[in-house]
């Protein structure tokens, strides 16, 4: 049995996308009327069209769904501690599968170091990667990197989470995934102002190249190896998050740059990444100049103008 901790569209999806393959599995959200709905209709508005398989268990139950063997964690990066403190069994000898893409705010950390903290008997591993939900739910191919620092159960992760249209490709470099995994999204967020305010294609390509530059700097100085941002985890996802308006954070930049309000209900993990990153990146003596212009656009302390000066005036150096 594989539980997935969170009916969003992300966690739905891979639920689909696993019992449609055989797996059995078991979809907790926590509002019973919302989940109630969901076992009777077999949809969710999160998937608008899509059918949830009959191999998929619907509950509201925590403690019942946090009894599977293999736990998939799709709830929001900020909200991925408080869960795991909800769940009162220590969840010795699990494998906890990180589906959410961040920096925690309160603690600057990762989710595997979230999970660590909160579940220390628990093995914890990263599933991220260039992928909409709408996309894996439908059964189009998609390939995803699954870290885990123990190589034999990341074996077993890939195997038992790989669909026919679900590729996952092994790494025990988890912080390199997980660095790449949170950065894009604060990279979506300038690549979406920045077509937002009109600036066009070729200032959007800059910032995907200069950003992808800070991602690996920032990954390296933790301890990651270069070639994990090169790959699904990085280069990936920040290809598919920078230039579709199917992301949230490239919607959410978007809006920014014209000025405009966002929906507040929608969640736009690059947010509160890009803040966490900003501090970081001053603690630690890490140029982060893109981070830094984003995490004051997303507080209101620049205009978009003035998040455009502000980087074309740093001083001119060699590539």
């Amino acid at each position: 049995m594989i539980g997935v901790l969170g009916a969003g569209a992300f966690g739905t999806a891979l639920a689909v996308a696993l019992a449609r393959d055989g797996r059995q599995v078991m979809l907790w959200g926590r509002n019973e009327g919302t989940m109630a709905e969901m076992a009777r209709t077999r949809e969710t508005a999160r998937l608008p069209g899509v059918t949830l398989p009959e191999g998929i268990e619907i509950t509201a139950d925590l403690a019942h769904a946090a009894g599977a063997e293999t736990l998939l964690l799709a709830v929001p990066m900020q909200t991925l501690s408080t869960v795991l403190g909800s769940v009162s069994a220590p969840l010795d000898g699990q494998k906890l599968v990180a589906c959410c893409k961040g920096i925690d705010l309160a603690t600057g950390e990762g989710p595997s170091h979230v999970i660590a903290h909160a579940k220390p008997g628990a093995l914890p591993a990263i599933l991220t990667g260039p992928s909409f939900a709408a996309d894996i739910a439908r059964g189009l191919p998609t390939a995803l990197t699954l870290a885990c620092e123990d190589a034999e159960a990341g074996l077993v992760l890939q195997h038992v989470l790989s669909t026919k249209t679900l590729r996952l490709y092994r790494s025990t470099d988890v912080t390199g995934a997980e660095v790449g995994g949170a950065l894009k999204n604060v990279m979506a967020i300038a690549c979406g102002a920045c077509i937002g305010a009109g600036f066009g294609d070729s200032a959007r390509a800059a910032l995907m190249t200069r950003g992808f530059a800070e991602m690996t700097r920032l990954a390296v100085h933790l301890g990651a190896k270069p070639e994990t941002v090169t790959g699904l985890s990085g280069l990936g996802d920040l290809a598919l998050t920078c230039t579709s308006e199917l992301s949230r954070n490239y919607r959410y930049g978007q809006a920014l740059g014209r000025a405009e309000g966002f929906d507040p209900s929608v969640t736009v993990e690059g947010a509160a990444t890009a803040r966490a990153v900003a501090a970081l990146a001053e603690r630690e003596g890490i140029p982060m100049p893109v981070s830094g212009v984003v995490a004051a656009l997303t507080e209101g302390k620049v205009t978009i103008s003035e998040a455009l000066d502000e980087l074309l005036s740093r001083p001119l150096k060699e590539e």
